[in-house]
């Protein structure tokens, strides 16, 4: 019997003692490239690490109202379209409710609470977006080309750090570069693309739309990729190219209303006009709330920030390395003859991805559009630009090793030290990998105060687990069992303080007036720390940066007659 092989040498004993499956394992083994399996064993650690940490991160503000929405679109479908309360819920019905759907629907399902649902499902969606950024840099540039943009996209705090609580942001992220993938595949065989590439991007584009109305950015790039894809034989014959423009569009169109159909069963008030999708879209061009950000020490209203706002934020966010990778990348497409010399990967591909960065980015700074809570609207370029550093840091290492043995383990060498230093800063992070700046602005100490950091709060239940710990230190008798009730006054959410809280004495600020509360625990963003003065019993530090507070105001307050309540 012939023994199995890895990398060309036998495995002694593996094939003659090892069982049928062993045989399997071994022969995949030794077929697959090491890169390719270092990425799986990365996807696989990534699920483990989220099954076994999504309780660590807090009910985002964004969540419950989030929740309700999807019981309003279920229950306008299960009333027969006669309960129309889905249309009047704030301003939720300018988006679909796709991952609120599948989260309400699981959750009648899975015996478990629903918040805990949505961030292991938005987590599992999270990995799978680095699944498809790493398959879309395998499929222009290789297994190795993969592997970095996995690891690239895993260790950028704007996207590991929002996985679990993002609960529109990142699903709708991992259905853009999924689709991504698909359409690079669709553009490659152009106008004959596979039946099951044409279905794959429908879906995935469907599933973008029944989330946010930027979906429609794919429809944009469907046209850019037919006129980017147009074969060079064809360039001089005008009718020639005409009859290919026609032809895959037609090709595409059943992707496209595959996608719209999808869209207005997640999105009932789309389905109401076919115009309503490019309503959403104006309304949210024009969209002004009193909502404030910050942005080098400077306060803006959200509708008033400078037109580079997200850019800046793309700059500051996102991982150093990612970012030169990506302007590799990019000297790569287009310089062809320094690219000839490693490999030179395939040229529309790249230029394809860079559009997916640049044109909602172009399309920000030209229309000046309301921007708020840092890069979070526009986490959807982040997997693009981990394809595009897979891709130029891939073919920098190439390139390098063309140089000599030397050169390669150098460049090798750098790239791991800098993931790895990533990858230790979000541990020190954790739960907050949200948090992480690069050193353009001195990392999160630099950017304490002067950037959106805790927009939502994350830290509030680490900070108001400080208070229940204090109040058991220094209250005598029985906890449980209070004597008076306290008022805690939170710059944040109920949903999540509620959902924290163990210590009956301790109730969401019910006082007539906010300083009239005993308690206040509030993040360090936009300073709301300082709206009430007390004594600081505790803080919440990551890398040694506080960023919320816990202060002890009873010796502030007029003492207040507390009924139970």
């Amino acid at each position: 019997m012939t023994e199995a092989r890895l990398g060309g040498e036998p495995i002694p004993g593996i094939a003659r003692n090892a069982p049928p499956w062993g045989k399997t394992i071994t022969g995949w083994i030794a077929r697959t490239d090491a890169c390719d399996i270092a990425t799986l064993v990365l996807i696989a650690a990534l699920v483990v690490i989220a099954l076994c940490t999504f309780k660590d991160y807090a009910i985002s503000n964004d969540e419950g109202v989030q929740h309700h929405y999807g019981e309003l679109i279920i229950a306008y479908y299960a009333s027969g379209f006669r309960d129309l309360d889905v249309f009047n819920f704030q301003n939720l019905y300018l988006y679909g409710g796709m991952f609120d759907i599948a989260a309400v629907l699981l959750s009648h399902l899975i015996p478990i609470d629903p918040y805990d649902l949505r961030h292991i499902l938005c987590a599992l969606i999270g990995i799978g977006g680095i699944g498809a950024a790493s398959a879309t840099a395998r499929l222009i540039a290789g297994p190795r080309a993969a592997l970095i943009a996995a690891v690239g996209l895993s260790v950028c705090g704007a996207w590991y750090g929002a996985m679990f609580n993002h609960t529109k942001d990142i699903p709708f992220a991992a259905a853009m570069i999924g689709a991504t993938l698909f359409l690079i595949r669709i553009a490659r065989a152009l106008p004959a693309p596979r039946l099951s590439d044409i279905a794959a991007f429908g879906l995935l584009a469907g599933a973008a739309l029944g989330m946010r109305v930027l979906g429609l950015l794919l429809v944009i790039y469907v046209g850019f990729a037919i006129v980017l894809y147009l074969p060079r034989a064809l360039w001089s014959d005008r009718r020639a190219r005409r009859r290919f423009a026609i032809e895959s569009s037609l090709r595409l169109l059943p992707a496209l209303l595959l996608a719209y159909a999808i869209m207005v069963l997640a999105w009932p008030w789309a389905a109401l006009s076919p115009l309503n999708p490019i309503r959403g879209l104006l309304a949210f061009s024009e969209y002004q709330y009193p909502i404030r950000t910050v942005l080098a020490g400077q306060v803006y209203e959200m509708a008033n920030t400078p037109r580079l706002y997200v850019p800046i934020y793309i700059l500051i966010r996102v991982p150093l390395l990612t970012l030169f990778g990506a302007a590799v990348a990019m000297v790569f497409a287009l310089l062809p003859d320094f690219s000839a010399g490693a490999g030179q990967p395939r040229r529309r591909d790249i230029a394809l991805i860079l559009l997916t960065v640049f044109f909602p980015l172009g399309c920000e700074v030209i229309c000046h559009g309301p921007a708020f809570t840092g890069l979070r609207h526009f986490l959807f370029v982040i997997p693009a630009l981990a394809v595009l550093a897979g891709i130029g840091l891939g073919a920098a290492m190439t390139a390098l090793a063309a140089r000599g043995r030397l050169a390669a383990s150098g460049g090798l060498a750098v790239v791991t030290a800098c993931f790895l230093w990533n990858a230790v800063t979000l541990v020190r992070l954790h739960p907050y990998e949200s948090l992480y700046y690069n050193s353009v602005v001195g990392g999160l100490e630099g950017a304490s105060r002067r950037y959106d950091l805790d927009y939502w709060f994350n830290s509030m239940p680490e900070a108001l687990n400080q208070l229940e710990a204090y109040l058991r230190r220094t209250e005598p008798g029985n906890t449980m069992l209070p004597t008076r009730i306290y008022s805690v006054a939170v710059c944040g959410e109920r949903l999540s303080f509620d959902k924290t809280v163990t210590l009956p004495q301790l109730h969401w600020d019910f006082r007539h007036e906010w300083k009239e509360s005993e308690f206040f625990i509030a993040p360090t963003q936009m300073n709301c720390d300082e709206d009430l003065d007390g004594k600081v019993i505790g803080t919440v530090e990551r890398l040694g940066v506080v960023i919320a507070y816990v202060k002890d105001r009873r010796a502030l307050v007029q003492p207040v007659a507390t009924a139970t309540r």
